[in-house]
């Protein structure tokens, strides 16, 4: 009888519950796949069932950040800020695409946010002493010590 309802377009509730697509685990299959378009797609998709949701929000900006869409990476970064503004990776992303902007200024506040509220875990350290390396580059390279713009 499941055939047939699928076929004719009939559904119970607990048959299109079974059925519903986990968004964001498709979206994570797809970047491991290197399909970062699709995954884009999987995160909007995921974002209208958890609008604000800072995982779905961070990793979609990863991914537009990796086919070259850059502005749209920023107001996701910028989006998952206005959820929780202590978001460590959306100020450490956000940073580093403002660096690229070419945004000193708007890229050492959000470093210095992600200072305040650093993550932990194993690999904490090196995301903090890269922030905290890049924060100091900046503030030489505005203090006239012609320190480079990191990359």
């Amino acid at each position: 009888m499941a055939f047939w309802d699928r076929l004719f377009g009939g559904r119970s509730e607990s048959s299109f519950a079974r059925q519903r697509l986990d968004y964001l685990n498709e979206a994570l299959v797809l970047e491991r796949q290197g399909d970062f378009d699709a995954a884009v797609t999987s995160y909007r998709l995921a974002l209208r069932e958890h609008p604000t949701d800072l995982r779905i929000l961070q990793n979609m900006a990863i991914a537009l950040t990796k086919v070259g869409r850059v502005e749209e990476a920023i107001r996701a970064y910028r989006r998952a800020i206005e959820v929780d503004a202590t978001a460590s990776g959306a100020h450490y992303g956000l940073a580093f695409l403002l660096i690229k902007r070419g945004d000193a200024a708007g890229a050492a506040s959000h470093l210095s946010a992600f200072l305040a509220h650093p993550p932990s875990g194993e690999d904490a350290d090196r995301w903090i002493a890269h922030a905290q390396a890049t924060l100091d580059q900046l503030h030489g390279a505005r203090g006239g010590s012609g320190g480079s713009t990191p990359s």
